[in-house]
Parts: structure tokens; sequence; C-alpha cells
């Protein structure tokens, strides 16, 4: 007798369960067209800022009228970093403007207001440009009717990339599929499974357990990646997605996206332990899923949201897995740039799989 081989059974597992996705219309619909859907729609709309971020030096006189009145405007975000990480940040995107106060030691104008704009950024360079102008000469007109002036506006703008709102949609609609397949895809599967008795039919077989999990891992993983690759081309043919180094970005997106699809698979397996029933894994994978699809930089900035709100966002690890995809995309990074990143994911599924071992239920 021929000796039984758990990598063949492992295999056909995959084949029949990655056939089994494709035809199923909640598959295709919540990793795929939704996703799609939203790209399509961001990526015709444009970019339509609504924040500015505006980045603030430590040696700008915060005591000035034009930086009060800049506090108070909501679509300004005042932004606080270092000189260094500032520049880089203007370079690359993350900020739309830098503002340099100083007090003019002559007297008049009482202020030199210095700001420095990125070509990544035009448009929200521009509502920037008619914001101070207007801060200004509200400021001029009322405070000084006549010449000199209170404060002097200088301005200067440095090359960069542009940043499209698909740049930022995109990496946020990728990681939404991956946990909608993640947790969706394989909580109904396995809670239909068990409920089926196909497990218990597989337990009168050699098949391993093992076999059985990775079997149904390796058939959302190759779908996955399927789809990562088509939501990366339809953004980057139709609507100008930046790929910076090209097919090596691309690469290292689906590195991440697996290593992103891994941890969600983690999610997906304690909701199937956690659920009754198939009518009980909507709301219980909602609780999961919906606070990461709202609140981890998905459609918005992380930064546009309330300040008590941000370490929850923060906490999540769709949040990461964005951020990463992001800046790969975007800014060129590496896997190792992103470790940050990779390793708060990690122990993210360390935790999720804990808890999976313990509330899944193969009977």
């Amino acid at each position: 007798m021929k000796k039984y081989s758990n990598t063949k059974a492992t295999l056909a597992i995959a084949k029949a369960s990655f056939k089994s996705i494709l035809r199923s219309p909640s598959a295709v619909v919540f990793s795929l067209l939704f996703p799609l859907i939203f790209i399509v729609v961001f990526g015709f709309i444009g970019s339509g800022g609504l924040t500015v971020d505006l980045g603030i030096g430590k040696n700008n006189d915060v005591n000035s009228p034009i930086y009060r009145a800049l506090e108070n405007i909501k679509m300004i975000h005042l932004v606080e970093k270092s000189e260094k990480d500032m520049n880089q940040d203007l370079e690359k995107g993350r900020l739309d403007a830098i503002l340099n106060i100083q007090k003019n030691p002559a007297g008049m104008p009482a202020y030199f207001v210095n700001v420095q704009y990125t070509e990544a950024s035009k448009e929200k360079g521009n509502v920037l440009k008619s914001i101070l102008s207007n801060v200004i000469l509200t400021m001029n007109s009322k405070a000084n009717p006549g010449p000199p002036p209170v404060a002097e506006l200088k301005e200067s703008t440095i090359k960069g990339r542009e940043y499209k709102t698909i740049d930022f949609i995109l990496p946020g609609q990728l990681g939404f599929a991956l946990l909608s397949t993640g947790v969706f895809g394989t909580a109904f599967v396995f809670i239909s499974l068990r409920l089926t008795l196909v497990i218990k039919r597989f337990f009168a077989t050699p098949v391993s357990k093992a076999s059985i999990v990775l079997g149904e891992a390796i058939a959302r993983i190759v779908f996955a990646l399927f789809t990562a690759i088509f939501i990366i081309m339809v953004g980057h043919f139709a609507f100008g997605f930046t790929l910076i180094h090209g097919f090596t970005t691309v690469l290292n997106m689906l590195v991440l996206s697996t290593i992103g699809l891994i941890v969600f698979l983690g999610f997906g397996l304690a909701v199937s332990g956690i659920a009754k029933n198939e009518s009980t894994v909507p709301p219980i994978a909602n609780i999961f899923t919906l606070p990461q699809f709202l609140l981890s930089g998905t459609f918005f900035s992380i930064s546009a949201f309330p300040a008590w709100l941000q370490p929850i966002s923060r906490a999540l690890p769709l949040t990461y897995l964005n951020d990463a995809l992001r800046k790969i995309a975007f800014e060129g990074a590496s896997l190792w740039d992103v470790n940050h990143q990779i390793l708060i994911l990690l122990l993210w599924g360390v935790g999720i799989y804990a808890l999976a071992v313990k509330v899944f239920k193969w009977e």
C-alpha cells in the first residue's frame, strides 16, 4: 500500500476550496467588486482634500497673530515635527506645506511668514495660499491701514511627486478586500463545514487537521493575491496609481498582502469558533471588521479624526497594513522600511490565533 500523502490532501482541499470561492457571489462581491467600485468612484472624483497638513517648525513664533488665526481654522491641521522629518514629509506629499513665522527685529513689517509648498500637493497648496492671503490681508487692513504691512508673505515651492486621491484610496481598499476575504470567507466556510458534517467525514479519512486548515488557507491566499494584482493593475493603468519602483513595488505589496491576509484568517477562525450557526456569523464578524473599515484610514486620513479617537485607530491591525501599503507604493519603501508595521501585524496575529485556538470547534 502507498503511504497516505497529507501534502496531496492539502492541495486537493485547496483546489476544491478555490473553486468554491470562485462560485461564491459573496466572496466576489466583498473581496473584488466592492473595493473596485470604490476605487473607480474615487478615481473619477479626483482629489478633494478637506484638510491641509501644515508643518510647523520649532522656531516658529507661536504667539504671533498669524499662528493663532491658523489654529482657529478647522481646515488647517498643524503638525509639529523636526525640520528633517518635515522636509522629508513635504517632498513625499505627507505634508502639504511648511510654515515658518518669524518676528522682524527691524520692526516693520512685524512678521515674516515664510511658506514652502510642494508640487506633490498642488491643490491643497493653492487652498493654503488662499487662506494665508486672506488672513494676512485682513490682519494688515485692520491693524495697519497704510504701509508698511504688519506681516509679509514669502512663498516657495519644491518639486515632488503628485499625491493623488487614488494613491490614498487604493491601498485602503486593498486592505479592506483582504480583511473581508480573511474574516467572512473563513468564518462562513468553517462553520458550514462543521454544521454540514463535512469535517466529520474528513475525520473518517487519514487527512490531518492541519491539512484541512492549510488547504483552506492556501485557497484564500491564492484568491486574495489574484484580487490584489487585479486591483493594483486597474488602479495603475486606469487611474495612475503610483508604483514608484514598478514590478518590485508590486511584489512588495503582494508579500505584505499575504502577511496581512494570514493575520486576518485568524480573525475568521475565531469568528467561526464563536458563532453558533451561519446566521450569527455576520454580526460577530462585523464586530471585528466594521471598526477597522471605518477607523483604519480606509477612506480618510487618521489625522482628520478627533484626538480622542486616533489612539483607537492606531491600535487596529488594518491601520498598519494600510499605512505600510501606502509607504511601499508611493514612497518606494522596502519591506524592511515598514518593519514596524509588520511587527504590529505579527503581534496581532499571535494574539488572534491564540484566541482562535481556544474557541475553535471541529464539531
